[in-house]
């Protein structure tokens, strides 16, 4: 069933995860109102499908974005300050799979972590764009530290 609904998330990218959720409720829902004869049963069947579809869309869609986070969070750790260098998201499906450059922007040193402005690139079909974002060092890992300016790139953060 995960696979179903990562499939046809993948097939339906440009729609929206509501949009999904409600075409195979809807689907689900008539399914089971004409095989059990009784509207009202396939009626919450459909509502649940949809509700677990959109819910499965959304964990699965947060899951890749802390993976792109921690990805780039690592690499521009290990960068030294000034450098740049490209970063990729490689998926099986062919849906988030993403690149740009990165660059350490400056080192913000204080008293309860070691934290790195950086500047990101998202290259996007045929446009590219720029966001900053900040990572801390927390124990052996970098980890991403930015949330208001990831708002916008991650789409409300799903």
């Amino acid at each position: 069933m995960a696979f179903i609904v990562l499939a046809m998330a993948s097939w339906l990218s440009a729609c929206t995860t509501s949009s999904v959720g409600s075409a195979v409720g809807a689907v689900s829902g008539l399914a089971t109102s004409a095989a059990t004869a009784n509207p009202a049963v396939g009626y919450a069947v459909g509502i649940g499908v949809q509700a677990a579809t959109d819910a499965s869309i959304k964990a699965v869609l947060r899951h890749w974005t802390t993976q792109q986070q921690d990805l780039i969070a690592q690499l521009a750790g290990e960068l030294p300050l000034g450098q740049s260098r490209a970063w990729a998201v490689h998926r099986t499906i062919p849906y988030g799979r993403e690149k740009g450059q990165l660059e350490v922007i400056r080192d913000i040193p204080n008293a309860l972590a070691f934290c790195r402005e950086l500047l990101f690139t998202v290259e996007e079909k045929e446009q590219t764009q720029a966001y900053t974002a900040v990572i801390c060092k927390q124990q052996q890992q970098w980890k991403w530290a930015s949330a208001e300016p990831a708002v916008p790139r991650w789409r409300g953060l799903h």
